[in-house]
């Protein structure tokens, strides 16, 4: 099986580390990853900014890259997202318009081969022990594209409650979004801010040590906010708490 690995312009701009937590795990796991230099953003927030049109050659662009792997792995829920729920939207609006069924054909083949991390893991590989070592108390926050775009479920929950050392705390009003948004978060600030005060301080009550979540641009907003209340919590996404091992622990 030939699988590419979508590292999204958030990872690769800010959290690479995260890219490499995914490299790594799935390298333990005997999958062959590939990293396709020609990719580019998949148009995630130009489309959800309004600027639908601009987002199509994007879009075409991440279908000419990824389109001849079996499977496109990504570390990110709102970017999987992008693809499997929106991208197919972006087609029927184009022949709605009058545009034919040029873009539609374009973007189908990436659509139904593209998972988020937890999903090919636990979908595809048939996994949830991934052998990772991580000792110390988390909790799980699900991410609003993971959880209501992607049917995410249980399997992050699985993956971690597999993870040796790890002690997994339930998250008080899981399912609120954390207030990032995007754009949301410029637009709104106020109460982009405000809902993620919410958050922190729910994931605060547990004790755990640790903030989890599959997206970082979501992480990446909590922890602004973790550092604004000075609290001792730390965000780390899911791939490198799953890459942790004994031998290889992450710090």
């Amino acid at each position: 099986m030939r699988v590419a690995l979508f590292l999204t312009c958030v990872n690769d701009t800010l959290y690479p580390d995260t890219g490499r937590a995914v490299v790594k795990l799935l390298t333990r796991l005997g999958v062959d990853i590939d990293f396709p230099m020609g990719q580019t953003c998949c148009g995630q927030a130009h489309y959800n900014t309004g600027y639908r049109h601009e987002a199509e050659p994007l879009a075409r662009k991440f279908s000419d890259v990824f389109g001849e792997y079996d499977a496109i792995v990504t570390p990110s829920g709102s970017c999987g997202a992008m693809v499997r729920e929106l991208y197919p939207r972006m087609g029927e609006r184009a022949r709605a318009e009058g545009r034919g069924d040029g873009l539609a054909a374009a973007l189908a083949p990436v659509v139904p081969k593209t998972y988020e991390l937890t999903e090919f893991l636990v979908d595809v590989l048939g996994v949830t022990d991934v052998g990772a070592y991580y000792p110390h108390t988390v909790t799980y926050h699900p991410t609003c594209h993971g959880l209501r775009s992607l049917g995410l479920g249980d399997r992050p929950y699985q993956l971690l409650k597999a993870v040796k050392g790890l002690e997994l705390k339930e998250l008080p009003g899981a399912q609120e979004c954390c207030g990032f948004g995007g754009t949301f978060a410029v637009k709104n600030a106020d109460v982009s801010a405000t809902m993620g005060e919410d958050k922190v301080r729910n994931a605060g009550s547990t004790g755990a040590d640790v903030l989890c979540a599959a997206d970082n641009s979501c992480l990446m907003h909590l922890g602004g906010t973790m550092s604004r209340l000075h609290t001792a919590m730390r965000p780390v996404h899911i791939a490198e708490i799953l890459a942790s091992t004994e031998k290889e622990p992450l710090s």
